[in-house]
Formats: structure tokens, C-alpha cells, sequence
């Protein structure tokens, strides 16, 4: 079996294949989301604890968690659930997908570092490879560099240097998303402001269309007093 390890504090991963079949049983009956010790996979992982987040079998069809089956199944998929990405707007589909639960069947399992160990793993804890783009979302920079909402967060973004040879060099920044602004709520309140004038447009139409109606109708059912009345309003104008 293959172990796809990975660790997110350098951003690394390591694929590695066992064929022990005694240690790759530690693994067997467990459940995606549950943590194991790594010194069943050796000595070198002695200390490290490991949290199954998936797998795939020797077919290539993906572990779904909430799914209590060691084996095989066909499930109605839709948007927003795993192991799935629909076509269409609405589209929902049947698909093969394999239970949260490991077995002999599984080709290829993802682990991940949830506890370092004594030793370190070449490739794996020992290189940090830091992010190259910075958080592009408003909350997430406030996050990030410990912010209050009156702190302005365009001064915080996280800016990346691009240099070409021949040319000046640069900087470049993301577009921050979710930023507040007074551009922003004064549009919000003019959305408001309109959709209230909207409203209420529609309810003085409604309203005379109903008085209309209900005229029509009158004259309709009483043809003799509707006469009549008209015959008094041009009487009296």
C-alpha cells in the first residue's frame, strides 16, 4: 500500500509504499478522521501521530467520509457534496465511491501529520516551504497580522516582488475581497433606498388596480346603479 504523508506547517509531502503486510494492517477497519500512532509504519515515524483524511482504491475511486462501508457503493450525488462536481446548474448524478472504512482494497492512503516526532522526515519536515501568495480576503489579513476593524487593512497586504531581467523591478498585490468601504455601503444603502422605492410602487399599483377591478366588476353586476351614478356625476361636475 502507498501512503501519501503530508504535514501543513512546512507545506510539504512525501509519498512512500509499504508492502508489509503486517504494519499496513494496523490500518485496516479504521475510519477516515481517526489518528494513529506512526511507529506502526516504522521506527523512523516513532513520535509522530497520524490523522487518515482519505484514500482511494486500485480502481481510483475516492474514500467519502460519512459513509460506513469498507466497501464499494453507488450514491446519488448533487452540488456540494464530495467526490462529485456537477455539470449543470441542478445536475445530480449516481457514482461509484468507496467507504470511510480502510481495507485490503485501498490503493493509496493520504495521511496527515498532526503530531511531530523525535526525528525529522528528509522531504517532509525538514524543508519549510512558505506560501507564495498572501491571504487575499479582508478577515483573513485582520487574521493574519492581529487587526482591528479600525485598522486599515490595505496597508497590510502582502505584496510579491517580480523581477525580469532587462526590466525595473515590481511589486504586485491581490485584490482585497470583502473590503469595507464607504464606496461600498453608500452603495448598499442606495440598493436599500431603491428597493424600498420599488416596493412601494408596487404596493400604490396594486392598490389602484384593485380599486379598477373592483369598479369593473360593479358596473359589470350592476349595470342600473352604475348608470345612475354616472348620470349624477355629470348632474353635479
Amino acid at each position: 500500500m502507498k501512503f501519501n504523508i503530508s504535514f501543513p506547517e512546512t507545506g510539504q509531502q512525501k509519498l512512500i509504499e509499504i508492502d508489509d503486510d503486517m504494519k499496513v494492517r494496523n490500518f485496516y477497519d479504521r475510519r477516515m478522521g481517526q489518528e494513529i500512532e506512526g511507529e506502526v509504519l516504522g521506527e523512523e515515524f516513532k513520535g509522530y501521530v497520524f490523522r487518515i483524511a482519505g484514500g482511494n482504491d486500485k480502481q481510483g475511486f475516492p474514500m467519502k467520509q460519512g459513509v460506513l462501508e469498507n466497501r464499494r457503493v453507488r450514491l446519488l450525488l448533487a452540488d456540494g457534496h464530495s467526490c462529485y462536481r456537477p455539470r449543470r446548474k441542478g445536475e445530480r448524478k449516481r457514482k461509484s465511491i468507496r467507504g470511510c472504512i480502510v481495507s485490503y482494497d485501498i490503493a493509496v492512503l493520504h495521511l496527515v501529520i498532526v503530531q511531530k516526532g523525535e526525528q525529522e522526515l528528509p522531504g517532509l519536515t525538514d524543508d519549510p516551504r512558505p506560501r507564495r501568495l498572501g491571504p487575499k480576503r479582508a478577515n483573513h489579513i485582520r487574521k493574519l497580522f492581529a487587526l482591528s476593524k479600525e485598522d486599515d487593512v490595505r496597508k497590510y497586504v502582502v505584496r510579491r516582488k517580480i523581477e525580469r531581467e532587462g526590466k525595473p523591478a515590481k511589486s504586485k498585490a491581490p485584490k482585497i475581497q470583502r473590503l469595507i468601504t464607504e464606496e461600498r455601503l453608500r452603495r448598499k444603502t442606495k440598493e436599500k433606498k431603491d428597493k424600498k422605492e420599488a416596493w412601494e410602487r408596487a404596493k400604490t399599483a396594486k392598490k389602484n388596480y384593485l380599486r379598477l377591478v373592483n369598479q369593473v366588476m360593479y358596473r359589470k353586476n350592476h349595470p342600473d346603479k352604475a348608470s345612475i351614478n354616472d348620470e349624477v356625476k355629470q348632474a353635479t361636475a
